[in-house]
């Protein structure tokens, strides 16, 4: 089956877009009125020309079929990725009401892919340059080493003073404080542990819960830093999911998995200097549920985009940690296609138990992923729950997830009525990022 004849819902496409203005914007160009010359091709190209405010059209093509998610060209000024036409172009065409029929791709459409064909292959068989040898990165990598080393004794110096002081001094001193030391962090080639304290640094004037919070996130960058020191007494599992954490890089060295991977959710964060994306996938046949992280300079969205609902023949590698899921997407045999199978649900209680069970290998852990089954959002007070149709236990709701209007779908959605949910599950709730409610269909995603 091409690409083509695989319809995305008006879901699955929204859910691709990088922000909530994007996808008001992408939304309102998804009727044929500002559009013309469109068409598809049975290789996966989708086309067209959208009204704009000058007296040219804009000239918008899509590759569904790309080996990484889908790939957008647009000769619009935007910066986001994909942008609104690309969005409105896709509505377009998953209505399949003929408005994009198939046809040849017109010149400027197949010169765009024919470079995409190139640059593809140029990137497959081009080797490294060979300049720098196996020895050379030996030293590379001890000399960064020493240099973490030397970062992780001196936060362990800054903690011990904190403490010292007391943790009110710490909150008088406002942001500087967290800064200098990320930043000292960051000369240290340690960008896990910077982060790690600019964290702190967020918490230090929020809620009236911060003392006891930034207490435990301290003593979690204090095991994080003795970890690293000590990290030749760890088992091999724990002592990568450190050098992870520290921000080392690893390659994905597990061996190549092959499945028909269902894409369970996508959603990016932001600050101001990077946006990550986080794509969610579940292997039909092996069970087994991954992360795929992408990164995009700061107010750019990240290339990878996979739709929700959809599943892909695909391998993935294993990053190295004790019960990491992350993973690096490899070979894909075939576009992403529907398919009727959803991840086995399991108990609130159950999902809380297996936080506590993934913290033994990870301690820096803030969530585990879940999917939750017969489970109806209920409102608790002030905020909102996940409580069991079958028991007497119910997750509540993270922060975040309260604030999303993803909420009000999923409120909707289950009418009161029990639903799967996927969603991560972590010390402050659960957050749900997509459902399934009773019956047939695909995933409806949440964020």
């Amino acid at each position: 089956m091409t690409q083509q004849g695989v319809r995305w819902t008006a879901d699955q496409v929204l859910a691709l877009a990088p922000d909530p203005a994007s996808r008001r914007a992408g939304s309102r160009l998804g009727a044929a009125g500002p559009w013309s010359g469109t068409g598809s091709s049975g290789e996966g190209t989708v086309w067209g020309l959208c009204e704009g405010s000058g007296s040219t059209p804009y000239r918008t093509v899509v590759d569904i079929a790309d080996a990484s998610g889908p790939a957008y060209h647009c000769s619009c000024p935007s910066r986001e990725f994909p942008c609104k036409h690309a969005l409105g172009l896709l509505l377009l065409w998953s209505g399949g009401d003929g408005a994009v029929p198939r046809g040849e791709a017109p010149e400027w459409a197949e010169q765009w892919m024919a470079g995409r064909r190139t640059r593809t292959e140029e990137k497959r068989t081009s080797g490294s340059s060979g300049s720098a040898g196996p020895e050379a990165a030996r030293r590379r990598a001890e000399r960064r080493a020493e240099r973490v080393t030397a970062g992780a004794v001196e936060l362990e110096q800054r903690l011990a003073d904190l403490l010292r002081g007391g943790l009110a001094a710490a909150e008088q001193s406002g942001d500087g404080l967290w800064e200098e030391t990320a930043a000292r962090m960051v000369d240290a080639q340690a960008p896990g542990l910077a982060a790690r304290v600019r964290e702190l640094g967020a918490l230090a004037g929020t809620g009236p819960g911060r003392p006891v919070r930034l207490l435990e996130e301290c003593a979690l960058l204090h095991l994080l830093g003795r970890g690293w020191l000590r990290r030749e007494r760890l088992p091999e599992g724990l002592a990568a999911t450190v050098r992870s954490r520290i921000g080392l890089p690893a390659p994905a060295d597990g061996p190549a998995v092959r499945d028909h991977w269902l894409v369970l959710a996508q959603y990016d964060t932001a600050d101001s200097r990077l946006t990550t994306r986080r794509v969610w996938l579940y292997g039909t046949g092996s069970g087994r549920t991954a992360l795929l992280l992408s990164y995009g300079a700061a107010g750019r969205a990240p290339e990878l985009a996979l739709p929700v609902g959809l599943a892909l023949d695909a391998e993935l590698s294993a990053y190295p940690g004790a019960g990491q899921p992350r993973a690096a997407l490899g070979e894909r045999f075939a576009p992403p296609a529907p398919t009727d199978v959803r991840p086995p649900g399991t108990t609130t209680a159950r999902a809380a138990a297996r936080y506590g069970e993934a913290l033994r290998d990870d301690p820096w852990l803030d969530s585990v992923p879940v999917t939750l089954d017969r489970v109806i959002p209920a409102p608790d007070g002030d905020g909102w729950q996940l409580a069991d149709a079958d028991e007497d236990a119910a997750l509540p709701l993270t922060p975040a997830a309260r604030s999303r209007p993803g909420l009000w779908r999923l409120v909707a959605l289950s009418g009161g009525a029990p639903v799967r949910v996927f969603g991560e599950c972590g010390h402050q709730g659960f957050t749900p990022l997509a459902v399934w409610p009773e019956g047939p269909g695909a995933a409806v995603p949440l964020c």
